[in-house]
């Protein structure tokens, strides 16, 4: 048994939580109100991207928001207002917003009247 929970305590304790989601294995805070990681907001031209793509997704459509200058914390709470708006699924990964199905017009729509430059991308 100690084996086991000197093994636990190696690989960085405690990662989920039921009350605050995932957890910082450097800090122990929830991921979004952690104090180790210095937030990075990203550079580029403050021209935001929509696209729509279906490669590897099984010929699902699915709409790509790339290059808001903003940090994890913001694009992670637009991404849930994007999705809230085309009233569907979706997700944030490395800084770019998926959001399920063709919905490329209402994002678009939604960014320009919160003030982004908003650029339709591909064809």
């Amino acid at each position: 048994m100690k084996g086991k929970a000197s093994g636990f305590a190696a690989l960085g304790g405690l990662v989920y939580s039921t009350d605050s989601g995932r957890m910082c294995p450097d800090c122990r805070q929830p991921v979004v109100q952690c104090i180790c990681k210095q937030t990075e907001i990203p550079t580029g031209d403050g021209i935001v991207r929509v696209s729509r793509e279906t490669k590897g997704r099984g010929g699902k459509a699915v709409t790509l928001v790339k290059g808001a200058l903003v940090d994890a914390t913001a694009l992670a709470d637009l991404g849930r207002q994007l999705k809230a708006a085309c009233g569907t699924g979706g997700t944030v990964k490395d800084g770019v917003i998926e959001v399920q199905g063709d919905h490329i017009e209402r994002v678009m729509q939604v960014l320009t009247a919160q003030g982004h430059r908003v650029k339709r991308a591909g064809g």
